[in-house]
This record gives structure tokens, C-alpha cells and sequence, in this order.
């Protein structure tokens, strides 16, 4: 990795010794038949797969790996508890490789162990959102093909209606009373002291199918390969790797070195005992931030997780002051709100290293002011995707403070960003366009969507939707967005799911869906409606017309009734550039 300099190192110069051959992080290029042949970057010694990202956790076994409220697990009895399930699924339940499991349930322990379980026998981990309702949560079952279907409490009252149509068996963690049919409790197949059944998993073989929210209404299931989710696992943690360095006095950075060197071998120990860092985890473990960025990195850098039973600024800061927490990682309105609650000043959050915040748009304004309310703790955001595994951009520190504005430069050494025009030619410096994804942590391709597929995922790169330019120095800045969809405080809306749901009822003539600026959420979701003549009906009855098809979060917080056309473009379309740019000026 070279001489040590007596100077700090710069980031970019710790990137480049953290991945120079012979390094743990050693990186090649290697073209994938998943993905037609395109040829990406790749880390040379990462595991084949996720099984062998949890047993890396082995030189971690006596810390607490889970807390959630008084309970707690280290990371030898979590793995342990995990295998016992997975010989259960096999042995008794007779899933197999491939085999899809659908996941429902809010951030308990189970959800990890269930996560770990299925995917360290080959089968494939179908995580749905937790929000969703009944008919919501059939269309994911159905359209995964899911064998198997894993919820709490909550999900099995609204599933229970659907099961005896799906005829799908379900596990039921955290469960109150008695279990209809074809359901049983999940506690006791985490009991015993079994191995996970032996299952050959290649690299490329798929582990995890994320549903999230596009333009053409129904969720689509995101497809990713263990290699996928592995790698962005491991980009994070050469990211953090790279800003320690800069930190580190030349002494200690060579001693990083030398283990660095010894390649493989590196990944089963470490230069030395780091203090334990803490992630409190804010975020829904489906969303693919809650799992890649708070979840997973836990079993290589031996973090504690500690699991929230929903958002709360105040318990929140509970729980930093209780466990110690380091990292804190959500969407922009909850370090806002963690930073300005009354018992900000009340509770002890020293411990805190990082704000960062990803999934939505962070006003440019909060950057300075977080910094100001934070103390020594260091703000960064990032962009990226479900159909990346989160992977994109990120930016922190004194570059976040000086471009607040800006989602950062492309994650190395895996990431490839451009931005093209309506041609589909690359763009230079700062001209605008759509902005395009190239890694190995992308998707393999939308479940049973082969169009959809071809549309987003083009010779590797991943077509976003989102509008952008690239700086002189390489920092991505979003501008817009091509899809139609409504980012609401880190939850994709399909603006066409919303609409649809509308048209449902009767007195809906024509309806619009779209975004307004939120100063907490980013965006809000927003209808115009043109009610149908001679019937009459109020935004509170359209609300609760919506609430009772969707989930929560797709209902409108804004209504807006007339009596008259909405308007169109040239083309006889419904002209939504104007209704945003209405409803922008009603919400100032």
C-alpha cells in the first residue's frame, strides 16, 4: 500500500492504499452473465455470499450485537438463533434455494434473525413494507411467489383475511392469542442448538427481493444478488475505513497497513480492538437503508444495533444517552428533529459522531445549523436506490458544510455516476440530465418485469429517473425529477397508484397526484380533482376513501377540488407541471 508519509493522508490517498492489490480490499474487474456480460469493479476477497458475511461476525461474538427495549443479543447468540431457524425452514418447512420468503413485520430482533436465517440457505428474502394493508401486502405475496410468509402481531390482522385465498403457511413473531389456521408461533424455531444446513450459495445467486414505489403504479420487486448486497456492505465500510485514515497519525496508519496486506486472511481479524461504535436504527429495516446501511454492516465492524419500536425525537434521545450511540442514520427530518426537540439540551449525546441522512432531500439550510446544535457530531448525506442497494453518492464534513447543496461525489472504488440527455449521450460538467448508477451492488432486475427491467437497467447502468449535473470536481447535485413519483420523507409514491385509488370513487372525475415542498418531509403528497358534475364531495371524504385502500402514507395531505377541466399540455395530457407549480404556491 506504499510508504507511510509523515503528513496526513487525504481521503483520496487513504482510498487508494485501502484498495491496492494485495490489500483485504483489493479490488479487479470482472464481467457478470447476470448482468450481459458488463464488466464492473469488484472486491477480489469479499464473501461468496451473506452466510459468510455473518460468520466474519465470529471475532465479535461477546459483544451485544441487538438491543431492542430490555432485550438483548450478542452476536454468537444471534447467529446461533438464526441457525436453529434455518434448519427448521429446511428440515421442516421444506424451503429451499430459491425458494422466496416473505417478511412483514416492524424493527423487532426477529426481523434480523429471520433475515439471516433464510438468506444463509440460499433462499431468497422477500421484505415488505410494514405500512401496506391487506390487498397491498396480497399483490407482494402473490407477485413474489412467496412460499413462506413471516409477520408480527399487527401485519397478521391485516393478512389474516388474505391467507386462506393465498394459501401461503405463516410464522408469527410477538403473537397475542390464538393463531387462525395454517398460522404458527416463530419463538420456538429459534430454539436449540442446530447448524444451518449446508447449501452452496454462489456470488451471483439471488438473496433479497425490495419492493419500492416506481411511475407506473404497482410497487415492483427490486431482484439483488448476494454479491450485490455484500459489496455495498463492504463499500460503506471502505468509505468509513478511508475517513479514519485521514484521522490517524502515520504510525497507526501503518500498522493498518500491515493488516491490510494480508489480504484474505485480514477479514477474520482486525489491527486492533476498536472501542464498540452504536447505530440506533430509525429507519424500517425493508427500506433498503435501514437493512445496508444500519443492519448489515454490523457483522463486519461489529457495531451494536439498537432497534426503535417506531420514530420518536425524544425516545430517540433516550436511547443515545442510555446505549452510547455513535452513528445516527435516517431521513433528513429526523436528525432535524432530533437536533431541535426541548430534550436536545437535557440529554447526554457526546457520544455522538455522526448525523447522517439519506432517502430525501436535506434543505440546504439545516447543513450549518446541525453543525451549530451537533457539537463534534458530523453531518453527511447520500444518494442512492433500492435497484443500487443504496449505493450512489454520499458527502460529509467540511466538503458537506461547504456544498450543502450536494449529495457528494460517487462511492469508490465501486461506483460509476453519469448524467446523459434525452439521446442517452453522457453530458459534461454541469450541464443537466438524467442521472445514471453503474455498480456491482445494482440490481439484477425487476421480479416478472422483464420490460421494466430494459427500461431502468441499461449495459450495467441503472437509469434513475432523477435529474442532476456533475460539478468540475466530480459532486452530484439533484435538480429534478423525470419519474412520476413523490418522495415523501424517504417512502417512494407511485403518484399513478395514488390517482388510481382516487378514480375509485365515484364522484372523482379526473384527478392529479403529485409533490409540494415539506419543510419537515421534503415533499408532500398533493391531488387536484375534478369532481364529477352534479355530485358533490369533500378532501376529508377523498382522504379517507384513500385510507381505506392504501397505506397510510399514500394519502394526501393536500386536496384540492374544482369543478372545472384540469389542464392540459399540447399533447392532451394532464398538464402536472402547472398543478405543482399552483400547489407549491398554496403550501408557501
Amino acid at each position: 500500500m506504499g510508504d507511510v508519509a509523515d503528513a496526513k493522508l487525504t481521503q483520496d490517498q487513504a482510498l487508494e492504499r485501502i484498495v491496492a492489490p494485495g490489500s483485504v480490499y483489493e479490488t479487479g474487474r470482472e464481467r457478470l452473465a447476470t448482468h450481459g456480460g458488463e464488466e464492473f469493479t469488484v472486491f477480489k476477497h469479499a464473501p461468496r455470499n451473506l452466510g459468510e458475511l455473518y460468520a466474519l461476525s465470529a471475532r465479535h461474538d461477546d459483544r451485544t450485537f441487538i438491543v431492542y427495549e430490555d432485550e438483548t443479543y450478542t452476536f454468537a447468540q444471534a447467529r446461533q438463533r438464526a441457525a436453529n431457524l434455518a434448519h427448521r425452514l429446511v428440515t421442516d418447512l421444506g424451503i429451499g434455494k430459491g425458494d422466496r420468503v416473505a417478511l412483514v413485520m416492524r424493527n423487532y430482533p426477529e426481523w434480523a434473525l429471520v433475515y439471516m436465517a433464510v438468506t444463509s440457505v440460499g433462499a431468497v428474502l422477500v421484505p415488505l413494507n410494514a405500512w401496506w394493508k391487506g390487498a397491498e401486502l396480497r399483490y407482494g405475496i402473490e407477485d413474489s411467489g412467496a412460499k413462506l410468509v413471516v409477520v408480527d402481531q399487527e401485519r397478521l390482522e391485516r393478512l389474516a383475511p388474505e391467507l386462506p385465498a393465498l394459501g401461503v403457511p405463516a410464522l408469527v413473531a410477538r403473537p397475542a392469542g390464538e393463531l387462525p389456521e395454517g398460522a404458527a408461533a416463530l419463538a420456538e424455531l429459534f430454539e436449540g442448538a442446530r447448524a444451518a444446513p449446508a447449501v452452496e450459495v454462489a456470488p451471483d445467486d439471488d438473496a433479497t427481493i425490495l419492493y419500492t414505489s416506481g411511475s407506473t403504479g404497482h410497487a415492483k420487486g427490486v431482484v439483488s444478488s448476494h454479491r450485490a448486497v455484500v459489496s455495498a456492505v463492504f463499500t460503506w465500510e471502505v468509505s468509513m475505513m478511508s475517513r479514519i485514515l485521514v484521522e490517524l497519525p502515520p504510525q497507526i496508519v501503518q500498522r493498518v497497513e500491515q493488516w491490510a496486506q494480508q489480504g484474505a486472511a485480514a477479514l477474520t481479524s482486525s489491527p486492533f480492538r476498536m472501542p464498540q461504535r452504536s447505530m440506533l436504527v430509525t429507519v424500517p429495516l425493508f427500506h433498503v437503508t435501514g437493512c445496508n446501511v444500519q443492519f448489515l454492516p454490523a457483522f463486519r465492524n461489529g457495531r451494536k444495533i439498537v432497534m426503535m419500536y417506531k420514530w420518536n425525537p425524544e425516545r430517540a434521545l433516550e436511547l443515545i444517552e442510555r446505549e452510547k450511540i455513535t452513528d445516527f442514520n435516517g431521513v433528513p427530518t429526523m436528525s432535524w428533529e432530533l437536533v431541535n426537540s426541548p430534550d436536545f439540551g437535557k440529554r447526554d449525546t457526546s457520544s455522538l459522531q455522526s448525523l447522517s441522512a439519506g432517502g430525501a432531500a436535506r434543505p440546504p439550510d439545516q447543513v450549518k445549523k446541525l453543525k451549530e446544535r451537533a457539537g463534534g457530531a458530523q453531518a453527511s448525506t447520500g444518494y442512492g436506490m433500492t435497484e443500487t442497494n443504496s449505493l450512489g453518492a454520499a458527502i460529509g464534513g467540511d466538503d458537506y458544510q461547504d456544498r450543502p447543496d450536494s449529495v457528494g461525489r460517487a462511492l469508490r472504488p465501486l461506483v460509476e455516476l453519469k448524467v446523459i440527455d434525452e439521446q442517452g449521450e453522457a453530458l459534461g460538467t454541469d450541464a443537466e440530465g438524467e442521472i445514471c448508477i453503474k455498480s456491482v451492488t445494482n440490481m439484477r432486475c425487476y421480479w416478472g418485469k422483464p420490460e421494466e427491467t430494459l427500461e431502468t437497467l441499461r449495459h450495467g447502468w441503472v437509469h434513475t429517473g432523477d435529474l442532476g449535473r456533475i460539478d468540475a470536481e466530480g459532486y452530484l447535485f439533484i435538480t429534478g425529477r423525470a419519474k412520476d413519483i413523490v418522495i415523501r420523507g424517504g417512502e417512494n409514491i407511485s403518484c399513478p397508484e395514488v390517482e388510481h385509488a382516487l378514480y375509485e370513487h365515484p364522484a372523482v372525475f379526473e384527478a392529479a397526484v403529485y409533490g409540494v415542498p415539506d419543510e419537515r418531509l421534503g415533499e408532500a403528497l398533493a391531488a387536484t380533482v375534478m369532481v364529477r358534475p352534479g355530485m358533490g364531495v369533500t378532501a376529508e371524504e377523498l382522504q379517507q376513501h384513500v385510507a381505506g385502500l392504501l397505506a397510510a402514507f399514500k394519502v394526501p395531505s393536500h386536496v384540492w377540488l374544482q369543478q372545472e377541466q384540469l389542464p392540459r399540455i399540447a399533447s392532451g395530457k394532464i398538464d402536472k407541471r402547472a398543478l405543482k407549480a399552483a400547489g407549491a404556491e398554496r403550501v408557501a
